[in-house]
């Protein structure tokens, strides 16, 4: 399988610079989100996504249209594509830099997970969309974290991966099983 990974756009919770773990807090895209949306869905248009999941954050699922937007193509949402859980809600995003930097790959705040639960949540994603869609080219929206866990994944490089970023609507593309 082929999976397109692509970070949903710019969030007002991104320009804020807070965090938001729940997904039924409505934090959308903002104007320059979904013109990195549509830049996006420009680019990959000649890709023929067979199977398209996203987040439940609504920031995700609206890049994810965009990005859709002239396919017909059902969109299946999946929490194990959910921004890595900090625990920390409506906090600024430094409280949780903050904290992992040490080391962020073990460390995770009360009530969060480590970057390593994050990895076992997006391989258990990854490997039962293998096997679902063995010969497909897979188009998943998501969050940075999630991404740089399949980065780690791919790459065997933990640490680098977690301390790693990704813009807004940047995406890979990766075979899995690897």
């Amino acid at each position: 399988m082929l999976i397109y990974l692509v970070r949903h756009g710019e969030s007002e919770a991104n320009v804020a610079g807070f965090i938001n773990d729940d997904p039924n807090r409505p934090v959308l895209l903002t104007v320059k989100g979904r013109a990195q949306a549509a830049r996006a869905a420009k680019a990959l248009k000649d890709i023929r996504f067979s199977h398209a999941y996203v987040s439940q954050f609504p920031r995700a699922r609206q890049t994810a249209e965009i990005i859709l937007a002239n396919r017909d193509l059902p969109l299946s949402v999946d929490a194990r594509l959910n921004e890595r859980l900090s625990g920390l809600d409506g906090q600024p995003v430094d409280v949780f830099n903050d904290f992992v930097r040490p080391n962020p790959v073990h460390l995770r705040p009360e009530n969060g997970e480590s970057f390593l639960q994050q990895m076992q949540r997006v391989v258990s994603f990854l490997d039962e969309i293998a096997l679902r869609h063995r010969e497909g080219i897979v188009l998943a929206v998501s969050h940075e974290n999630p991404i740089q866990a399949a980065v780690a994944l791919v790459e065997g490089d933990t640490e680098a991966a977690a301390r790693g970023g990704l813009g807004n609507c940047a995406w890979l593309s990766l075979e899995w099983p690897v």
